[in-house]
C-alpha cells in the first residue's frame, strides 16, 4: 500500500510539472487581446537593451504576448547586471524560442522521469509505464500495468486540477500590468503561501535582480545599475506583502526564468515610477550631464564655419609635417599644436630663426613676442577662442592615445581655422574621415612615402656590442637598461654615448640631441627610450632595438608593432649625414618580431578619445553635491554616454590625485579639477609630497613657494640623478600650475625658471659623466647614509643631502607601514628578553 501512495504521488508532482511546461505552449492568444502598458519615451536610445532593433527602448512593452504566442526577436537574456557579450547560460530559455513547440526534458524526481518529446514517460519501482500523449486540450495516460482504483481517481482529480490551473494561469498572464499593480497598491494584505512556494517565490526575485536584461531595460526609466539591486529588493518586499494567491502560484509555477522576468519587468517599472521619482530624477539629470554623445556639437562657432581639412598621411621621414609648416608660415595668422614641449619649441625656434614671428604656448613656458600673428603650442593649451587661417594638429593618431586622445580630439572639432592641416599615419584616416561627415568638414587627403625605405639588416649585432658604429642608436625600454648598455658600450669600446628618454626635462634631451647630431665631438653614439620615436631630429644611421619586449606595469609584454614602426623609422634622414634608414636588433631571437612589425600595416583605430570639460563635470555635480571629486569622476565614469565613434580616456592617475587632494580643505571644484591635471609622476612619492604641499597652501590663500634646495654640483651616483630629475620635475610642476591659476598665487615664476635651467644643466653634465650602475627597484632612491643623514626627522620623512643642500623626502606610507609591521616583532622579542 505504501508503495501504490508513494507512486502516486510521484505521477501527481510529474503531471503537475508537465502542464506548467506546456503552459507557454497550449495557449495561443492573438495580439489584439494583449494589455496595454503604459509608453515610455526615453530619450537615451544608445543604451543596450539586448535587443536586436535597439530604435525601441521600452515602446517594445505594447504588443508584448506573455503568454507566448508572439515570437519576439530577442537575444538571450544575460544572467549578470550589465554583461554585454560574456558567455550565455545554454541552460536558460532562449528569447528565440518563445512562443515556439519546444521538447522538454524533465530530471527525474522520484524514481526517475525519462525525457520526452511530445510524450511523457514515468517510470516507478515496479517498472511500470504511463504513455501520456501530450495534447493542446488533453494530457491522456494509458498504463500497462494494473493499477489500483484509488490511484485512478486521483488521476483523474489531478487532470482537472491542472485545467483549472492553466484557465487561472492564462487569466493572470493576460492581465494589465498597470491594473495588477493597481491592485496590488490596493491590497490590504497577501496571500499566504507555503514555505516552498516561498522558497521558490525567493529564487524568482533574485533571478530577477541578477537579470542583465532587466537591469539594462531599467535604464531607459532612469534607474541606474548601481540603484537597480536596491529596486528589485524593495519591490520583492512589496510584492511579498501584497501579492494574491492567484499571482504567486503563477509566479512559482515559472519559477527562477526568463518568462518571469518579462512577467515581472512591467509590474516593476510601474513600482518604479510610483516609489523612486527623486532617485529616477537625480538619475536623469546625471545621465543629461553626462552626456558625451555627438561631441562635434559642443563647438557651434567651429560648424557655423566651413573648414578645409587636409590629411597629411604618411610614414615617419616622410615630409609630412615639413610641407604642413610651410603652408604655416605663409599664413597670415596660424597656430601649431604638437604632442611635445620639444616640438613646440622646435617649431618656435625654426620659424622665428625664418624672420616670422612666433610665439610659444606650452603648458610649463610662455613666450610671448610682439607683433606674432603665429603661435607653436603644445596640444593640451591650444585656444577654442581664436580665429585662425592656418592650422597644424601634429601626430594626429595619437586621438586613439588611451591617456590623452581627448586633446587631440578637442582640437579637430573645436578649432576655428579655415584651413587644418593634419599630420600622422594612415591609422585614424577612416575615424577622420567619419568626423569630417559628422562636422560637415571638407577633407583632402595627401600620402607619402618615406624618402629612403627602411632597410632591415639581415644580420644581427649578436649581443656583441663591438659592432656598434658611430650614428647608431640602441633602443631600451626601461630607465635601468638605458644606463646598463651604456655603461657596457663606453667599457668595451671607443665610443661615447648620449642618453635620451622620457624623464629627463626638454632641455637635457635638446642638449643631448644637439651632443649626438655634431660631428665634432666623441658622442657618436646614443641609447634611448621610446622617447626618441618622436620630438627630435636626430642624424641616425642605424636603430638597434637592445630587446623588443617592456614591462607594462604587470609583466612583460612584446612592444607593439605601431611603436616599433615609429622608433625604427627615426633612422635615416633627407639632408642629414645618413640618408640611408637602417634598422636591426641586438639579439638574433628578436629579428624575426621585428620584419613582421614593419611589414604589418597600420592597424586601423576604431575609437578616439574624449573627456569632459569643467563645465560639464560642474554640471554633473550639482546633481550629486554630497560626493568627493574622487568618487564624482567614477560617477561620471559610469553614467556617461558615448557613441561608437568615440571612449572615455582612462582617468586612473587623475584619481589617484583626487584621492590625495582629499585631505586638503578649502579647494573648490575648479581648482581640484585644475590640481588633478597637473604634471606629475604619481609614482614618485617625492613629487606627489610637494604637489600636496602647493595645493594646501594654495587652499590657505597664501602665495605658494618652492620651499625647495638646488643642489651645487652634478649627481655622483643613480640616486642623486634621480634626486635631479624629481627636483626638476617638482620645477616643472610649479611653473605648470602658474600658469593655470592666477599668479599672484604662485609669485616665485622667475625663481623657478632659474632653478629648472640650473638643474637642467646639472642633469646634462651629469649624464656626460655617468659611469655608475643604476640602482634596481628595490634599492632606488634609499641611498647609502653618510653620517647623520638618513635619521628620521618626522614619522614619514628622511633627510637626503646632496653637497651642501638637503630637503625633507618623504616616503610612501605603504612602506613605512610596512616596516612598522616588521619592527614591532623586534620590540617585542626585546621586551620579553628586558622581562626575563
Amino acid at each position: 500500500m505504501a508503495t501504490t501512495l508513494f507512486n502516486l504521488c510521484a505521477r501527481k508532482r510529474t503531471i503537475h510539472r508537465l502542464k506548467v511546461l506546456l503552459l507557454s505552449n497550449i495557449h495561443h492568444f492573438n495580439a489584439a487581446s494583449t494589455s496595454q502598458f503604459r509608453n515610455f519615451d526615453a530619450p537615451i536610445p544608445s543604451f543596450s537593451t539586448h535587443f536586436r532593433n535597439s530604435r525601441f527602448p521600452l515602446r517594445f512593452l505594447q504588443s508584448w504576448n506573455l503568454s507566448g504566442g508572439t515570437t519576439l526577436p530577442m537575444r538571450q537574456f544575460s544572467d549578470h547586471a550589465g554583461d554585454g557579450g560574456g558567455e550565455k547560460d545554454t541552460a536558460a530559455e532562449s528569447d528565440y524560442e518563445f512562443g515556439k513547440s519546444v521538447s522538454f526534458e524533465l530530471e527525474n524526481e522520484v524514481n526517475g522521469v525519462s525525457s520526452l518529446s511530445g510524450s511523457v514517460v514515468v517510470k516507478n519501482d515496479d517498472t511500470n509505464e504511463c504513455n501520456s500523449e501530450v495534447d493542446d486540450d488533453s494530457v491522456e495516460c494509458n498504463s500497462n500495468s494494473s493499477s489500483s482504483s484509488i490511484g485512478r481517481d486521483e488521476l483523474e482529480n489531478n487532470s482537472n486540477n491542472n485545467n483549472q490551473n492553466s484557465e487561472e494561469f492564462a487569466s493572470v498572464a493576460l492581465r494589465d500590468p498597470v491594473e495588477l499593480y493597481r491592485a496590488l497598491c490596493d491590497a490590504k494584505k497577501g496571500a499566504k503561501l507555503e514555505r516552498s512556494e516561498g522558497e521558490v517565490l525567493l529564487e524568482v526575485f533574485n533571478y530577477f535582480a541578477k537579470s542583465g536584461w532587466a537591469s539594462n531595460q531599467a535604464l531607459a526609466i532612469y534607474i541606474g545599475l548601481s540603484f537597480f539591486p536596491t529596486a528589485a529588493s524593495k519591490f520583492h518586499h512589496f510584492f511579498r506583502k501584497k501579492c494574491p494567491a492567484d499571482v504567486a502560484r503563477y509566479l512559482v509555477s515559472l519559477g527562477p526564468s526568463d518568462s518571469a522576468v518579462k512577467f515581472l519587468f512591467p509590474i516593476f517599472v510601474e513600482f518604479c515610477l510610483d516609489n523612486f521619482p527623486d532617485e529616477i530624477k537625480r538619475f536623469r539629470g546625471m545621465v543629461e550631464m553626462a552626456d558625451l554623445t555627438k561631441p562635434h556639437t559642443w563647438f557651434p562657432f567651429a560648424r557655423a564655419m566651413k573648414r578645409k581639412i587636409i590629411y597629411h598621411c604618411g610614414p615617419t621621414n616622410s615630409g609630412k609635417t615639413y610641407n604642413a609648416l610651410q603652408r604655416f608660415m605663409d599664413a597670415k595668422k596660424g597656430i601649431y599644436c604638437g604632442p611635445l614641449r620639444l616640438l613646440a619649441m622646435e617649431v618656435f625656434d625654426k620659424v622665428n630663426a625664418k624672420g616670422i614671428y612666433c610665439s610659444l604656448l606650452t603648458g610649463q613656458e610662455k613666450k610671448h613676442v610682439p607683433f606674432s600673428n603665429h603661435v607653436a603650442c603644445t596640444v593640451e593649451m591650444v585656444s577654442m577662442q581664436e580665429l585662425y587661417d592656418v592650422a597644424i594638429i601634429d601626430e594626429i593618431q595619437m586621438m586613439s592615445d588611451p591617456y590623452r586622445g581627448f586633446a587631440w580630439t578637442r582640437a579637430l572639432l573645436g578649432l576655428k581655422a579655415d584651413e587644418i592641416h593634419l599630420c600622422g599615419d594612415p591609422s585614424v584616416l577612416d575615424i577622420v574621415r567619419k568626423i569630417c561627415q559628422d562636422t560637415g568638414d571638407e577633407l583632402y587627403e595627401q600620402h607619402y612615402e618615406r624618402f629612403k625605405p627602411l632597410v632591415v639588416e639581415a644580420k644581427t649585432l649578436l649581443g656583441n656590442l663591438q659592432n656598434i658604429r658611430s650614428g647608431d642608436c640602441v633602443v631600451a625600454f626601461s630607465r635601468r637598461e638605458i644606463f646598463e648598455v651604456k655603461l657596457a658600450i663606453e667599457k668595451q669600446t671607443k665610443h661615447r654615448c648620449c642618453v635620451i628618454y622620457g624623464a629627463l626635462p626638454p632641455e637635457t634631451r635638446r642638449h643631448q640631441a644637439t651632443l649626438f647630431n655634431d660631428q665634432s665631438n666623441e658622442y657618436d653614439v646614443l641609447v634611448a627610450s621610446d622617447a626618441v620615436g618622436m620630438g627630435l631630429n636626430l642624424n641616425i644611421r642605424r636603430v638597434i632595438f637592445n630587446s623588443l619586449s617592456k614591462y607594462n606595469g604587470d609583466k612583460m609584454v612584446p612592444v607593439p608593432a605601431s611603436q616599433v614602426k615609429q622608433i625604427a623609422g627615426r633612422a635615416g634622414r633627407r639632408g642629414c649625414l645618413y640618408p640611408d634608414g637602417l634598422a636591426t636588433t641586438m639579439h638574433l631571437d628578436d629579428l624575426d618580431y621585428l620584419i613582421e612589425c614593419l611589414k604589418q600595416p597600420f592597424d586601423e583605430v576604431k575609437k578616439v578619445g574624449l573627456f569632459p570639460f569643467f563645465e560639464q563635470v560642474e554640471l554633473f555635480a550639482s546633481q550629486l553635491p554630497n560626493m568627493t571629486f574622487c568618487q564624482l569622476l567614477e560617477k561620471f565614469g559610469e553614467s556617461c554616454r558615448l557613441d561608437g565613434s568615440y571612449f572615455l580616456c582612462l582617468y586612473d592617475h587623475i584619481k589617484k590625485i583626487a584621492n590625495m587632494l582629499e585631505r586638503v580643505q578649502g579647494l573648490s571644484l575648479e581648482d581640484r579639477f585644475n590640481f588633478c591635471f597637473a604634471p606629475v609622476n604619481i609614482r614618485d612619492p617625492k613629487a606627489m609630497y610637494h604637489l600636496l604641499r602647493f595645493a594646501t597652501t594654495f587652499s590657505q590663500n597664501m602665495p605658494v613657494n618652492i620651499a625647495m634646495g638646488l643642489p651645487r654640483s652634478s649627481a655622483r651616483n643613480d640616486s642623486e640623478l634621480l634626486d635631479l630629475e624629481t627636483r626638476h620635475q617638482v620645477l616643472s610642476m610649479y611653473l605648470w600650475l602658474s600658469n593655470h591659476f592666477k599668479q599672484e598665487r604662485f609669485p616665485y615664476v622667475k625663481k623657478a625658471e632659474a632653478m629648472a635651467t640650473d638643474i637642467a644643466d646639472l642633469l646634462a653634465h651629469s649624464l656626460s659623466n655617468a659611469n655608475w650602475k643604476p640602482l634596481s627597484r628595490g634599492t632606488r632612491g634609499k641611498p647609502k647614509a653618510e653620517k647623520g643623514e638618513g635619521q628620521p626627522e618626522s614619522g614619514n620623512a628622511v633627510v637626503l643631502k646632496t653637497g651642501k643642500h638637503s630637503y625633507l623626502r618623504p616616503q610612501a606610507l605603504s612602506k613605512l607601514y610596512d616596516r612598522r609591521r616588521q619592527d614591532k616583532p623586534l620590540q617585542v622579542d626585546q621586551s620579553k628578553k628586558v622581562a626575563a
